[in-house]
């Protein structure tokens, strides 16, 4: 594999990472808004789906990347 091709593979796995910590990140603050004033709020299931959803992707992307660099 090429030095070139390697980098941006790295590349595209990287901001994989970055865009699912940021999809975290979203999904995280709108399950605290629920928590934030009075902290009995409860959130949508929807809400609930969509953060595991971005961990999941998140921990995917990790592993993705880990493989890479072990090649």
């Amino acid at each position: 594999m090429s030095t070139g091709k390697t980098r941006s593979d790295e590349a595209r796995a990287l901001e994989r990472i970055v865009s699912a910590a940021r999809d975290v990140q979203a999904a995280s603050s709108a399950l605290e808004r629920h928590f934030a004033s009075d902290g009995n709020g409860q959130p949508s299931t929807l809400e609930i789906v969509r953060f595991e959803a971005a961990m999941q992707e998140l921990k995917e992307a990790r592993e993705a990347f880990d493989v890479l660099l072990n090649k």
